[in-house]
């Protein structure tokens, strides 16, 4: 029997050896595994994380930007009804302008003098150049107004619209600090 373990003996220690390397591989292998699945459901977790943010922020970012075209768009709105009604405004008072050049006009043609007397009649033309004179500054003064009223209403409808806009874009960042 000695004989036999000793003849056995070696292989036997061997194929031992190689038995637990092999089971030590094995195991080392299976951690190696194990550790791989972690890693990738944490991965895969993260970036399910990291696409649902994403989504809200979209989501948050689509709802603002509606929020403000909505709200450019009611300035519009506002700023065409005003500039609607500064139009039938200007129309009034150009038909009141046409009018009082009218009557201007009127009274520089009747303010000559059908007089016989050469000094009344030098008077009579005088006042009537006079009044012609006063009449075509008072058209063109009435006419340069109109202009420049409505150049102002223009201007003012225009920086109204700009300030509503302004403060529709801005208000969300005033209540996010």
């Amino acid at each position: 029997m000695e004989q036999l373990v000793a003849r056995y003996s070696a292989p036997l220690r061997c194929i031992v050896l190689l038995l637990l390397l092999a089971s030590y591989w094995c195991v080392y292998q299976h951690g190696r595994s194990v550790e791989r699945a972690e890693a990738a459901q944490a991965s895969a977790e993260r970036d399910s994380g990291d696409r649902l943010a994403e989504v809200i922020g979209e989501r948050g970012a689509r709802h603002e930007e509606q929020r403000r075209a909505q709200a450019q768009e009611e300035a519009r709105a506002h700023a065409q009804e005003q500039r609607t009604i500064a139009d039938a405004g200007a129309a009034g008072a150009d038909a009141a302008g046409q009018r009082l050049r009218d009557e201007a006009g009127k009274l520089a043609a009747t303010i000559s003098c059908p007089a016989t007397d050469t000094a009344a009649i030098a008077r009579g033309q005088a006042a009537t150049r006079a009044a012609m004179v006063l009449s075509d500054l008072l058209i063109r003064a009435d006419a340069r107004a109109g202009e420049l009223a409505e150049s102002y209403d223009l201007a003012r409808i225009a920086g109204q619209q700009c300030e509503r806009e302004y403060d529709a874009l801005t208000r969300q960042a005033r209540i996010i600090r």
